[in-house]
């Protein structure tokens, strides 16, 4: 069985991250939406939102977990059998940022990264672009999913 991770906070999971999911399910027999808890950092979205918001987007499909974990993203891989983990690309920025990760949880974990570029007309959006539409009362409804 072929397991994926799909990992981040997630603060809030947005159209571009559905995205990847939805491109990402013909490849694997389980994905699990790693949702990342990090005690030092205040989300603007609950846990319980995020939870809310990403279960509404694959309420119909078996294929789609959502579980919540502390500390390595890699331990959680491995505790859950996960072979693969999920990463959206946007620009060469967050590919050179993401190379390193992959290399090491390759080396550390035998986990291999699957990257995805990420589709053109989404490739603006990030959960930091929506908390800042939320704080400043802007449009971020149409960036959810």
């Amino acid at each position: 069985m072929k397991i994926a991770v799909f990992a981040g906070t997630f603060d809030p999971f947005t159209i571009g991250h559905q995205d990847i999911v939805n491109r990402a399910l013909p490849l694997f027999d389980k994905i699990i939406i790693a949702i990342g808890v990090n005690e030092e950092k205040t989300p603007l979205f609950s846990l319980v939102e995020r939870i809310e918001i990403i279960g509404k987007s694959f309420i119909n499909n078996e294929k789609v977990i959502i579980e919540t974990y502390t500390g390595l993203t890699g331990e959680f891989c491995k505790k859950n059998n996960a072979q693969y983990l999920i990463r959206g690309i946007r620009n060469a920025i967050d590919f050179q940022y993401e190379n390193d990760l992959a290399q090491g949880n390759k080396e550390v974990f035998g986990i291999e990264t699957v990257f995805f570029v990420t589709t053109p007309t989404l490739s603006h959006i990030s959960s930091s672009l929506v908390r800042e539409f939320y704080k400043n009362k802007g449009n971020y409804l149409k960036y959810l999913p």
